[in-house]
């Protein structure tokens, strides 16, 4: 099978991209086009594994582009996005273009050319502070960033292609995901980089609010067995561990294992609008169990170590005397 995914120069989807190809599936890999050449993360993958990969750069917001990277491909991996919720509150507009007119693109281009899955990628950032845990697929709603709202958007307009023209389009909804490579703007690397460089005073947001957290592995697995399961066209699936940590919690975690000398300080710059922060994240697994052979392979403890090992190694990547928004 041949498989685009998008967004693959990026976190999450490098991983994915790397676990296709291993796999063997063949891949089409859409990245952001640069005049450098730059393809994120791929550029750090073993050689054995780019050559079984087919780079594409582009612009998701572009729908010319995309409509050229699907032609001939059996499903597409959508996981071009912008993520980072402090930046939205900035640039609210360049989310539009991105997560929802982007998402349009990917929709349109799969309807044109008769693909036969589609994966859209949501966030448990759609469902705001928890009302009720765990989080399941019908917890409603609440846009509680610029960011979320957008990643609302693109899911609903997901759903209507599968209604409106039964478009075979699943939404998967992972919970936090965390693991090597990702980037400073993520909470877990940016303690861990603070940390392993010496500093004693830890600056941080909000301390309170809980979160669901996903080794990247396991939420890769989880796309892959969603997309190989025909029980899940048309649905929308959580892809969550059903346990979660304070963020104070995981600091003193992390401070216990790199720098037991050091200590936290709030950073008023960190901190979401009260009404923006989610206070609680915890998700519901049954549905995603139910559905595929998926479950959650990596302990919080595992992933760590393993997210630890990777930081210092690549230290220098990360610009760690500034606040990565």
């Amino acid at each position: 099978m041949k498989v685009l995914v998008t967004g693959s120069d990026g976190f999450i989807g490098s991983h994915l991209t790397e676990e296709l190809v291993k796999k063997g599936y063949q891949v089409r890999a859409f990245v952001y086009y640069n005049s450098f050449n730059n393809w994120g993360w791929l550029d750090t993958l073993p050689k054995e594994i780019m050559k079984n990969i087919e780079v594409f750069q582009g612009d998701i917001r572009d729908l010319n582009g995309v409509e050229e990277a699907v032609k001939g491909v059996d499903a597409v991996f959508h996981l071009a996005a912008l993520i980072a919720i402090p930046f939205s509150y900035h640039s609210p507009d360049t989310y539009v273009d991105t997560n929802i007119k982007g998402t349009l693109n990917v929709l349109q281009a799969v309807r044109k050319h008769n693909i036969a899955r589609v994966l859209v990628t949501s966030t448990s950032e759609v469902y705001g502070t928890a009302q009720y845990v765990p989080i399941d697929e019908k917890h409603p709603f609440q846009g509680q960033s610029p960011y979320s709202a957008t990643k609302i958007g693109a899911d609903r307009l997901a759903e209507s292609f599968y209604r409106s023209f039964a478009l075979p389009v699943t939404i998967v909804r992972p919970f936090n995901t965390y693991g090597p490579r990702q980037s400073a703007r993520a909470v877990i690397p940016t303690i861990i980089t603070q940390l392993l460089t010496g500093k004693i005073e830890i600056k941080l947001g909000a301390l309170t609010p809980t979160r669901d957290f996903n080794y990247v592995k396991d939420t890769v697995n989880g796309f892959i067995s969603i997309y190989e399961s025909d029980k899940t066209i048309g649905e929308e699936i959580n892809i969550a561990t059903q346990k979660e940590i304070s963020i104070g919690q995981l600091a003193e975690e992390l401070i216990r294992q790199i720098n037991p000398n050091a200590k936290i300080i709030c950073d008023e710059e960190r901190l979401r609008p009260e009404k923006s922060e989610v206070n609680r994240l915890l998700g519901c697994n049954e549905k995603i169990m139910r559905l595929t052979n998926w479950k959650p392979r990596y302990s919080l403890e595992e992933g760590l170590r393993d997210t630890i090992t990777f930081l210092k190694e690549n230290l220098d990547r990360y610009k760690t005397d500034i606040y990565n928004v």
